[in-house]
C-alpha cells in the first residue's frame, strides 16, 4: 500500500529560515561588537602600551662607547693612543640560528675550523641582551667587501668602525703603561653595565688598569630607527659620550731607551726616580713584549710562547721581582745603627775576614776573605765590609732592625699608582713564629744585616730606600702619572718621614756611599771614572743558590741561571740629588762590575747635555762632602 504524499508546509519553512537569519544576524552583530570592543581596548585603552612596544621594535637605543684617554710621556710623546679599525660584530638575538650564521661567515671569509671555534667561544661569553659582540677584528678591505656582498645571508651581522687601543712605542713601556684586553666573564660581573655598554676592552695591567675609571670616560647613546632585519635606517637622537681623561706620565722615553741600552739585552730591571717628587723617570724590565698583541685578542700560540718562555717576558721584574737586597741595604742599616746609638761614625770593628757570635764557632764570612783590618762606618760602607755589618746587626737586634728597615719601605708596597707591586718581605720574630712556627735565631739577624736570609725586596723598593737616604728621610711615594687631565695625583695615605735624632747622620752615610764610587778602595770606583758629578752608590749581590760553609763561590761550577744576581743603587749629584737609580741584573754576579756601569750610563743620560757636560740646572753647590779627598 502506497504512502500518502505529504503536503509542503511553506509557513513552517519560512519560520525556520527567519529564525536562522535572525540567529545568524545576532551572531554576526555579536562578533562585530566583540571585534569593535577588542579594537577599542587595544587602540584606546592600551594605546600607550602598544605604541611603545611598536616604537621599541622600530626604534632602538644603542650605546656609543667613549673615546679612551691618551697617554703621553713627560715630553708629550704618545705612548698609548686609539686608531680606527673595522670589526665584524654579531647580535645573537637578531641572527636567528646564529651558529648557522657563523658557518656562513667562515665560508664567506674562507676561515679555518679553528677560527670557527674562536668565533663561537666569543659569542658564548657573558654579554648583555641585544648587545653586538665583536668576533673578528682588523678586517681587510677584501673581507669587508665579501661581507657586504653576502649581507642578505648574514642577519644580525654588521661591519663596525671603532677605535682600538694602540701602543706606538711597542715594548718600551709594556711593563709600566700595561695593555688592554677583552672583557672576560669575571670582569663583566663586576663592571657597571651602563658605563661599559658597548665597550669590549678594559685595562688589564699597568697604568691602563690602575687609571681605568679616568681613562674610560662616560658612555653616550643614540636612538636609531631600524627595519625588520635590524638594519639601521636613520639616527633619531644622539647624546655624545664624554671622552676619557688624558694622562701624562713622568717617564721619559729617551731615558727609557738609554736604560734599555745600558742593560744590553741582559735579563734585569732598571728604575730611576726623582727623589724630590717621587716621579718615576724610567722603568725597564727586560725582556719585554709587544702589548699590541693583547688588545684585540692574542692567539693561543703567541701567548703560549710568551707564557712559557724561560726568560719570562711577561714578568714585571721592577714591581714583582723579589730578590735579597744584598749589600744595597747597608746604608739603611747604617742609619739604624747611628740613630739607635749602638754605633757612631768613629766606632771601629776589627775584621779578620769573618765574624763569630759569642760562644759560637760558626764563622760568618766577609766577601774579602783576608779581611780589611779595623774599619769604621765610612770604610765599612766604602768596602761593603760584611764583618762590620754583622756586628752592627747583632748590636741592633732583630726587633730594632726590622722596625728601622720597615721605615725605609722594606716589606711593604711603596708606590702610589702601581697596583701590581709586591710588598716583598721584611722578616721579624712575629713573622717567623706565625709562618715557620720557630723562634728567631741570632745568626739570622746577622745575615739580615747584609741583606741576605729571609728578606726580599723589589728593585722599586730598593730605589725608594735609596731615595730616602738621598732625600734625608723625606717620603715621596714613587708614581708613574705626572698629571691626570692636568691634575697631579694625590697621596691619600702618605708615609711618615724618617726623623733622626741627629740629622747629620744622613750626611755621614751619604759620604760613605760617595766613597764607594770615588774612594781609592771603593768597590765601584771604576764606574765613576770620568764622571763630571759626584755619585753616591752601593753595590750588592743576591745569592740564587746557597753555598756550603767554608766553600768559595766558583762561577765555573754554577749554571748561568744559578749565578748570583748583581744589584746596584745610587743617586747623583751626591749633595744635590736629582736622580736615584736602582739596577738588578739577573745572574750578573758582580754588583760593582756589572750593575754599577748601568747606573752610571742612566745617570749620564739624565744629567748630561748633548755635549757631555753637566746640565746647569743640575750643578750642585760645593760642599765638604763633594770635595772630600779620596781615600
Amino acid at each position: 500500500m502506497s504512502q500518502p504524499i505529504r503536503i509542503k508546509d511553506h509557513e513552517k519553512d519560512a519560520r525556520l529560515v527567519r529564525g536562522r537569519v535572525v540567529f545568524g544576524a545576532i551572531a554576526v552583530v555579536t562578533l562585530i561588537a566583540v571585534l569593535i570592543a577588542r579594537l577599542y581596548f587595544l587602540q584606546v585603552i592600551q594605546y600607550e602600551y602598544h605604541s611603545t612596544l611598536s616604537e621599541n621594535n622600530r626604534v632602538h637605543v644603542q650605546p656609543i662607547p667613549p673615546t679612551r684617554g691618551l697617554i703621553f710621556d713627560r715630553n708629550g710623546v704618545v705612548v698609548a693612543d686609539n686608531r680606527p679599525s673595522f670589526s665584524l660584530s654579531m647580535t645573537r638575538e637578531r641572527s636567528g640560528d646564529w651558529q648557522q650564521v657563523l658557518d656562513v661567515i667562515v665560508e664567506v671569509l674562507e676561515m679555518t675550523p679553528e677560527d670557527r671555534v674562536i668565533f663561537e667561544k666569543r659569542m658564548r661569553q657573558g654579554r648583555r641582551p641585544f648587545e653586538p659582540v665583536p668576533i673578528l677584528f682588523e678586517l681587510t678591505e677584501e673581507q669587508i667587501a665579501r661581507i657586504a656582498v653576502n649581507q642578505f645571508r648574514l642577519p644580525g651581522v654588521e661591519v663596525v668602525a671603532q677605535l682600538v687601543r694602540h701602543y706606538p712605542q711597542g715594548a718600551h713601556f709594556a711593563h709600566s703603561v700595561g695593555y688592554m684586553g677583552r672583557i672576560n666573564e669575571k670582569e663583566l660581573k663586576t663592571l657597571d653595565p651602563v658605563s661599559y655598554s658597548g665597550t669590549h676592552q678594559i685595562g688589564k695591567t699597568g697604568i691602563e688598569r690602575f687609571y681605568e675609571p679616568e681613562l674610560h670616560g662616560q658612555v653616550g647613546y643614540e636612538e636609531v630607527e631600524t627595519n625588520a632585519r635590524g638594519r639601521v635606517l636613520r639616527v633619531l637622537k644622539r647624546t655624545e659620550p664624554i671622552s676619557g681623561k688624558d694622562i701624562v706620565l713622568s717617564l721619559d722615553i729617551k731615558l727609557q731607551e738609554a736604560a734599555e741600552a745600558a742593560l744590553g739585552g741582559r735579563r734585569g730591571a732598571v728604575v730611576a726616580l726623582d727623589p724630590k717628587t717621587g716621579e718615576v723617570l724610567a722603568m725597564v724590565s727586560q725582556p719585554s713584549f709587544d702589548p699590541n698583541l693583547f688588545v684585540t685578542g692574542i692567539s693561543f700560540k703567541a701567548y703560549s710562547e710568551l707564557r712559557d718562555s724561560i726568560d719570562r717576558p711577561l714578568f714585571n721584574r721592577v714591581l714583582r721581582g723579589l730578590y735579597p737586597p744584598g749589600s744595597t741595604i747597608k746604608p739603611a742599616v747604617a742609619i739604624a745603627g747611628l740613630d739607635s746609638g749602638v754605633v757612631t761614625a768613629s766606632t771601629r770593628v776589627f775584621d779578620p775576614g769573618y765574624y763569630m757570635l759569642p760562644n759560637y764557632d760558626h764563622k760568618y764570612r766577609n766577601w774579602n776573605r783576608t779581611g780589611d783590618g779595623y774599619v769604621d762606618l765610612d770604610t765599612a760602607i766604602m768596602r761593603s765590609n760584611d764583618t762590620y755589618f754583622y756586628d752592627l746587626a747583632h748590636k741592633l737586634g732583630i726587633d730594632r732592625l726590622s722596625t728601622y728597615l720597615g721605615k725605609f719601605g722594606i716589606g711593604q708596597k711603596v708606590s702610589l699608582d702601581m697596583f701590581e707591586e709586591s710588598p716583598g718581605l721584611m722578616p721579624s720574630r712575629e713573622w717567623k713564629r706565625a709562618t715557620r712556627r720557630q723562634a728567631w735565631f741570632p745568626g739570622e739577624t746577622l745575615i739580615l744585616g747584609i741583606g741576605q736570609g729571609y728578606m726580599q725586596s723589589t728593585p722599586l723598593q730598593l730605589a725608594q730606600a735609596t731615595a730616602l737616604v738621598a732625600n734625608k728621610g723625606v717620603w715621596n711615594r714613587p708614581h708613574l702619572a705626572k698629571t691626570v687631565e692636568g691634575e697631579r695625583p694625590k697621596d691619600e695615605n702618605p708615609m711618615p718621614d724618617i726623623i733622626l735624632r741627629d740629622p747629620s747622620d744622613w750626611t755621614k752615610v751619604n759620604h760613605g756611599m760617595q766613597q764607594v764610587m770615588h774612594g781609592a778602595r771603593g768597590t765601584a770606583r771604576k764606574a765613576s771614572i770620568g764622571a763630571q758629578y759626584r755619585i753616591a752608590g752601593k753595590s750588592g749581590t743576591a745569592q740564587v743558590v746557597a753555598i756550603k760553609q767554608g766553600e768559595k763561590y766558583d762561577r765555573s761550577k754554577v749554571q748561568e741561571r744559578h749565578r748570583d744576581h748583581a744589584l746596584f743603587v745610587g743617586f747623583a749629584p751626591a749633595d744635590n740629588p736629582q736622580i736615584v737609580v736602582s739596577v738588578m741584573v739577573e745572574n750578573g754576579e758582580s754588583g760593582s762590575g756589572v750593575a754599577a756601569p748601568v747606573v752610571r750610563q742612566v745617570m749620564d743620560a739624565w744629567l748630561l747635555d748633548q755635549n757631555g757636560r753637566l746640565k746647569p740646572e743640575y750643578a750642585s753647590p760645593t760642599s765638604p762632602e763633594a770635595t772630600a779627598s779620596e781615600e
